[in-house]
């Protein structure tokens, strides 16, 4: 007997991305009581800006481990965010969030020009993340301000 595959919806894709964002939302533990780790096939890749691309499952654990020590809470705005599905494996989420980082607290929006606007990019296959790049800002609370003319000329 062959093994098959059917074709995910993207709706189906879509529900796999806001299980991985309320595990982040809930430390890291999935609505079944599982790790966010589950979700991921097991040569997954991720990419977080300023640690680079992870490889694995193991990479990515050491990535979420190493960001994760860093923030005392997370809040995804799941009523304000904009997906794009690309007809393929691809899907994108733009959206917003708040929360606690060690160096102090941030809301999308607050300052304009500060941390919690994000958008990642999916690759999502056989109910298993293949593959997230995340972009946002990873200076969660602010601080690096001095290298920036504009952000200086503001206070």
């Amino acid at each position: 007997m062959a093994l098959t595959m059917q074709t995910m919806t993207d709706e189906q894709r879509k529900s796999v991305a806001i299980e991985y964002l309320k595990a982040f939302d809930n430390g890291g533990v999935t609505s079944t009581g599982g790790s966010i780790l589950d979700l991921f096939a097991e040569d997954a890749l991720v990419f977080f800006p300023k640690w680079g691309v992870a490889n694995g499952k193991d990479q990515i654990g050491k990535l979420f481990g190493d960001v994760g020590r860093t923030l005392k809470s997370i809040s995804h705005h799941y009523a304000h965010f904009n997906w794009i599905f690309s007809g393929s494996d691809v899907i994108v989420c733009e959206g917003t969030s708040h929360g606690e980082h060690r160096d102090g607290s941030w809301r999308a929006g607050v300052p304009a020009w500060g941390a919690g606007n994000w958008c990642d990019v999916f690759e999502i296959r056989d109910w298993k993340i293949q593959r997230v790049y995340i972009y946002l800002d990873p200076d969660y609370a602010g601080r690096d301000t001095a290298r920036y003319d504009w952000l200086n000329a503001r206070d």
